[in-house]
């Protein structure tokens, strides 16, 4: 086992994704360069995968793209857009909700803010640091099932849930890696370091992982 050097696991983390596809909401994020987009794209990709996620965001910025006319489409529209995701039809009310809110309380634009975002009904900490980092380029720690999984198996943070993972990130990780730790490890959960059974054989990091709480792998 080689001593955990957060700079060297990054620099193999980068070269390794480069196999695999991006998360959706990165995709969005790059070609739209647009906050509101990738709001709206994190709700629809909520316990939703990203095959999913990608084309239900197409479809329904083809037919509204800002918050005036979303907050205008009727919810049915709304929910037969976006399926199938999952909870189609309660994203479809938030989404249409945070709209509303948005174009009356914003003047339609997203607020940059953390403690902001966190006021919409519906939007927790991993939605609104995408928001911030991905939407805004602003430094934020997004942790979902993926980064606080990882971390913790790696033995970087040793953490309960999700928000005790951001919090312990943002005192030890270093800042410049703030906004990419988030697309790398998802990427890296999604396809080799799987929440059972993960794919140890093949992945660079195996000497630098604890491999903490993993019962097997391949």
């Amino acid at each position: 086992m080689k001593p955990f050097d957060i700079d060297k696991v990054m620099k193999i983390l980068e070269q390794m994704v480069l196999q695999w596809r991006t998360p959706a909401v990165t995709i969005v994020s790059q070609r739209e360069g647009n906050p509101f987009k990738v709001l709206i794209s994190c709700i629809l990709s909520l316990r939703t995968k990203d095959e999913t996620t990608g084309p239900a965001s197409e479809r329904l910025f083809a037919i509204a793209d800002t918050p005036q006319k979303l907050s205008k489409l009727p919810v049915e529209l709304i929910e037969k857009t976006i399926f199938p995701v999952g909870f189609y039809r309660n994203k479809a009310t938030q989404i249409k909700n945070i709209s509303i809110e948005l174009v009356e309380k914003y003047n339609s634009i997203v607020p940059g803010s953390l403690d902001e975002l966190l006021k919409f009904k519906g939007v927790g900490r991993k939605t609104a640091n995408l928001v911030i980092t991905l939407g805004f380029g602003k430094p934020g720690i997004c942790v979902d099932t993926h980064v606080h999984r990882i971390c913790n198996r790696f033995g970087y943070v040793k953490t309960k849930n999700p928000e005790e993972t951001e919090f312990a990130l943002r005192a030890k990780l270093p800042e410049k890696y703030w906004i990419r730790i988030n697309d790398l490890l998802v990427t890296l959960g999604q396809n080799r370091c799987k929440p059972i059974s993960p794919i140890c054989s093949s992945c660079q990091l195996v000497d630098y992982c604890k491999k903490e709480g993993v019962d097997k792998h391949r």
